[in-house]
């Protein structure tokens, strides 16, 4: 089995994937949103550009502040909900499908975290080139 290492160097890595990995949950932020949205749609509600707004401001803030455990999300998605003035009892059509959704999440913040990480390497100048190693 191989791998790529990215080429970014350990001092920073060390400081960019540790807060990353708290603050930058692109994926939970994405799905919170967009479960906000189904679940509205489902009920046949009918979203103003201002509730849809606010959707993506409070999934976006409250990502933030989301545990990287396991379902944690869901419970950020019933502040979400309950914000957006959108039955509670919609989390129904969620819990079916939250576990693979969010293992896909965890690829999202992973990969985004990582993609942060080449960023700052490269804007510091101590970005490498990639290697395969086994």
């Amino acid at each position: 089995m191989w791998r790529i290492i990215l080429g970014v160097e350990e001092e920073v890595s060390s400081f960019v994937l540790p807060m990353g990995a708290t603050v930058n949950m692109d994926g939970t932020s994405l799905y919170l949103a967009v479960a906000a949205v189904f679940i509205a749609q489902a009920f046949g509600m009918n979203l103003s550009l201002e509730a849809q707004l606010g959707i993506v401001a409070t999934a976006t803030l409250s990502s933030i502040g989301t545990a990287g455990v396991p379902g944690a999300s869901v419970t950020m998605l019933v502040i979400i909900l309950e914000q957006a003035g959108i039955p509670e009892a919609g989390l129904a059509l969620i819990f079916a499908v939250d576990r693979p959704l969010d293992m896909l999440r965890t690829v999202v913040n992973v990969t985004g975290d990582a993609a942060v990480s080449m960023v700052v390497a490269k804007s510091v100048g101590k970005l490498g080139e990639p290697k395969k190693k086994d």
